[in-house]
């Protein structure tokens, strides 16, 4: 509506002046038909300038997109989101930790329902996750290279000289009187920041002042680049575990091979079990469990450590491998954990006193678990099985029996030429059975003591490719926040002005990005060493 009105005006201003041309002044009116013409034209030409006011909004709309994007505001808060998120991890267990179908059977259905449906038992794999991830990977790239540009032009081009009045206003300051030469004064002066520590020097003039300057410490406004790098870097590992990594649990025994491990997976309120195949096969040669009190269960609470021996087998050969609670095993990109244990009473050996039916002098033999004894007379006592809790009968798989109530041993003993036989060898609770008093081969047996262990290991398999790639970035996060931190960039000026009666007035200041007490007491160390030598000299 103003383009409207501004030519209305502008086409009655032309028909005035139509008008004043046959009423007096010829050229003053043809001088006004132009200027009125000229008006109409620029309005009509400006008409179409709206779109381009439409860009400048739209240009601005960007802007404060990418200004939200690299701001430190946004960087914070996700960083507090990320935080939040893994505190959530914390709390609620998670689906590849072991004991998980126990904390999910004592959730309630809705607990199930709303923890599945948000992911929380595999939230480090769920979509807000990464999300947040990467929001704050684009922040951190934005962030530094909006800073870059102001950081290089502040480094590439220090102010060697500046006002007076700016020196005298920075809280490290100093006035002082020096004699001689103003040249000679400012290469001394330079000598003497470099003494200081302050290495890169630089002499300059301007109106009539001859200035010094020096600094030390500039990368450390490069520091924050450093810090980003780093922080990438740990996101990249974290990216590359979630994506490529894989996790699962594998149950072994001695004598069992195995390339199988067992993950659980949670869709909404079920908990599924699925099998991920290994490119090697594990084979289990031996289990060991170190106890606190030897007479004591196979518990937790009585457990100084679990050992675990095993062997790889793939195309390039069989390697032995050794995996114990604070020492994992790694191989080809896997790594291997000490996990948990099947808490099922076993025995690693076994010692069993043979006792001659015809009389004589017992015999003791240590046998391990799983292996075979030849005695003199050429008879083989094989280890078969060992129960914690023993009956007649099958063994149940899901009894708890790590306390031992009645422990017992199986053997088979093979005679030259005649068929395996089965005895038995107990404790003294069970000592007065009839079947543990009936002779087999020639001999009863009685358990003396054995050796105590679980039915089975179970050691968790890690794929982690982006575990390297995490520890570079933490070991550079380190260095460079110690570079931050307990390094500074300092400046120092020195303005020397030739005063009336041939002496040289020297305004000394200087700033730091932190640290600023130590800064002021190496300042006033430099102020002191020039006045010292200005008093020597003068004496």
């Amino acid at each position: 509506m103003n383009s409207t009105s501004r030519s209305a005006n502008g086409l009655g201003t032309s028909i005035a002046t139509h008008s004043s041309i046959f009423t007096g002044g010829r050229n003053l009116g043809f001088q006004r038909y132009q200027l009125a013409m000229s008006t109409l034209e620029e309005t009509i030409t400006k008409a179409p300038t709206e779109p381009r006011s439409r860009e400048r909004r739209e240009d601005s709309i960007l802007s404060r997109i990418l200004k939200l994007f690299c701001s430190v505001r946004l960087g914070v808060g996700l960083l507090i989101a990320l935080g939040f998120a893994c505190f959530i991890g914390m709390l609620v267990m998670q689906q590849n930790v072991d004991g998980f179908d126990k904390y999910f059977a004592e959730l309630t259905p809705s607990q199930r329902l709303v923890y599945g449906s948000l992911d929380l038992f595999d939230i480090y794999h769920a979509w807000y996750f990464n999300a947040l991830l990467a929001l704050l990977s684009l922040n951190i790239v934005l962030a530094s290279i909006d800073r870059f540009p102001k950081t290089w032009l502040y480094a590439s081009k220090p102010n060697l000289s500046v006002p007076v009045r700016w020196l005298r206003d920075q809280r490290a300051n100093s006035s002082i009187e020096l004699s001689g030469d103003s040249g000679e004064i400012a290469a001394h002066i330079a000598e003497e920041m470099k003494n200081a520590g302050w290495k890169k020097t630089a002499i300059s003039e301007k109106a009539g002042k001859t200035f010094v300057f020096a600094q030390s410490g500039l990368w450390n406004r490069f520091g924050y680049l450093a810090v980003h790098v780093a922080l990438l870097t740990i996101f990249l590992g974290g990216f590359l575990t979630a994506q490529l990594g894989s996790t699962g649990q594998m149950p072994i025994a001695p004598g069992e091979t195995s390339n199988l491990t067992l993950d659980t997976v949670v869709q909404l309120d079920q908990v599924n079990q699925i099998t991920k195949q290994l490119p090697f096969e594990i084979i289990c040669t031996d289990i060991q469990q170190k106890l606190i009190r030897q007479d004591g269960p196979i518990n937790v609470g009585n457990t100084i450590d679990w050992l675990t021996y095993f062997q790889i087998k793939d195309e390039t050969g069989t390697h032995d491998a050794f995996v114990q609670m604070n020492k994992p095993f790694d191989y080809r990109g896997y790594r291997f954990f000490q996990a948990s244990f099947v808490p099922v009473g076993r025995a690693r050996n076994i010692t069993v006193r043979l006792t001659p039916e015809t009389g004589g002098p017992t015999e003791d033999i240590v046998i391990p678990r799983d292996g075979a004894v030849t005695l003199a007379n050429g008879s083989q006592i094989r280890f078969s099985e060992f129960r914690g809790n023993f009956s007649i009968g099958r063994e149940d798989p899901n009894e708890d029996t790590s306390n031992y109530p009645n422990p017992g041993a199986i053997l088979q003993v093979f005679q030259p030429g005649q068929p395996p036989v089965t005895a038995y060898a107990f404790g003294p609770k069970l000592a007065n059975m009839p079947v543990a008093k009936k002779p087999v081969a020639g001999y009863s047996y009685s358990l003396l003591e054995f050796e105590k262990a679980s039915d089975r290991h179970v050691l968790a398999v890690q794929r982690d490719p982006g575990a390297n790639v995490v520890y570079v970035g933490f070991l550079m996060l380190f260095i460079t926040l110690v570079g931050v931190f307990f390094f500074s960039h300092q400046r120092v000026w020195a303005a020397i002005e030739k005063k009336a009666d041939g002496t040289n007035e020297i305004t000394l200041a200087g700033n730091t990005n932190r640290g600023q007490n130590t800064f002021d007491e190496k300042f006033e160390r430099f102020v002191k060493s020039l006045q010292k030598q200005e008093s020597g000299e003068a004496a």
